[in-house]
């Protein structure tokens, strides 16, 4: 299989280990990780941010490339795409905040003693091998290479072709930064080929890497889903829903709203449709459409009463994930109606509520089965890095094995350490 240099051209004669061979060598260093102390992984993660800060340049030089090559791509795309002097000193920061999180490996989660005086313990262990797969964000490679690295895990990367450049470059980085300190270049492995074949290769390796996270749009995950042997934590598509109740703060929901729409719509933890208690509709409706500056509205008969510019609502613009600056608005009699139209229509990944009332707050907390719910605050909050866990390899809609953002002690299993004294079963 050809090779892809950083700067997207084919170095000729040069070959890249198969899908079987990456995932071998992946594992082989998972095992050297597992002789790690959390220390030695923490130190690793500092070198690395210092890496990325040290070698901007080179990173923005890379992002440059891949942006020249991006033609016909939406402005959210392109947002995704870009790096800028402060997306990689962010980038740097979320390396250090995981390098200082709590060391999962080896915490012991249960323990107990048996009348036959055995010592039971669950204790938290690395996945082994890990490989994730994703679009246009070159802040993944770093992002999923340091969780991954903080809780033992070995790595495969695989991005998209628009960010190539990139997302090589910040692996080399991180491939010397490891080197440099006495751990295995292969435990975070990125794939040097945007030939599709591998990737189905490596889903079929089932047995031999351990799990697969797909981070992207709607098409790359369901072609994962559809085509993985191997178990597949992803999360569908991001249509979050903000209801305001008959008791909320105006100005307060006001805040929210245009956070949760406006602050960067093309990420699935924005806003795509508004609910609207009818007791308050007429009054925080017009209000809100003076603000929501540059949104086309799409609104049910009873929303657009009240607002002037807004489109009629299709039953299409209920389920849609726009991540544009389109909002879908409809008026509800009660908490139970917001409910009943997010499980019809969401997507299960953030929904929040705005109201100052505690029972109104506790039904919708208590009833809406998502894996983020908000009482007065923004969606734009479902983010590992915001959640405290620096980043995060990939969000989870999933109830197995994790939900919500994932940090490092998503990327953690168990396994039972039994301690005896020569005890045997009767």
């Amino acid at each position: 299989m050809d090779v892809v240099s950083t700067r997207g051209e084919k170095e000729e004669g040069s070959e890249i280990p198969s899908a079987g061979e990456l995932v071998r060598e992946a594992r082989a260093a998972a095992r050297i990780l597992l002789e790690t102390t959390g220390s030695q992984r923490k130190e690793a993660l500092s070198a690395i941010a210092d890496a990325l800060e040290a070698r901007e340049k080179e990173i923005l030089a890379a992002n440059r490339r891949d942006l020249e090559r991006a033609t016909g791509i939406t402005e959210a795309f392109r947002d995704r795409l870009t790096l800028t002097p402060e997306r990689v000193k962010k980038m740097a920061a979320g390396v250090r905040t995981v390098a200082g999180l709590t060391d999962p490996v080896g915490e012991i989660v249960s323990g107990w003693t048996l009348p036959n005086g055995l010592r039971i313990e669950q204790v938290r262990v690395p996945i082994g091998v890990v490989a994730v797969i994703y679009e246009s964000r070159p802040n993944v490679t770093a992002d999923a290479a340091a969780l991954t690295l903080k809780s033992g895990n070995a790595i495969i990367l695989r991005g998209g072709k628009e960010a190539f450049s990139s997302n090589a470059a910040i692996a080399d980085v991180i491939a010397e930064a490891l080197d440099g300190r006495g751990l295995p270049a292969a435990a975070v492995s990125f794939v040097r080929t945007t030939d599709r074949s591998f990737v189905d290769d490596l889903l079929s390796l089932e047995g031999e890497l351990d799990v697969v996270i797909p981070r992207g749009g709607e098409g790359l995950i369901r072609r994962v889903v559809e085509r993985s042997r191997v178990p597949v934590i992803y999360h569908g598509a991001g249509i979050c829903h903000t209801y305001i109740d008959a008791d909320a703060d105006l100005e307060k929901a006001e805040r929210i709203v245009v956070n949760a729409k406006c602050s960067r719509p093309g990420v699935c933890n924005a806003m795509e449709t508004l609910l609207v208690h009818r007791a308050i509709a007429e009054k925080f409706l017009p209000r809100l459409e003076k603000v929501l500056e540059g949104v086309e509205l799409r609104g049910c008969e009873r929303s657009r009463a009240f607002l002037s510019s807004a489109k009629p609502a299709t039953e299409e613009d209920w389920a849609a994930e726009y991540l544009s600056k389109i909002l879908a608005v409809r008026v509800v009699e009660s908490v139970e109606e917001a409910v009943d139209h997010i499980e019809r229509y969401g997507s299960h990944l953030a929904d929040a509520i705005v109201t100052e009332s505690i029972s109104a707050a506790e039904r919708f907390t208590r009833s809406v089965d998502s894996a983020a719910v908000y009482v007065n605050a923004s969606t734009r909050f479902t983010d590992g890095g915001e959640f405290g866990l620096g980043a995060e390899i990939g969000i989870s809609t999933q109830k197995l094995h994790a939900r919500g953002p994932m940090g490092p002690r998503e990327l953690t299993t168990t396994k039972y350490v039994v301690r005896g004294d020569g005890q045997v079963r009767d």
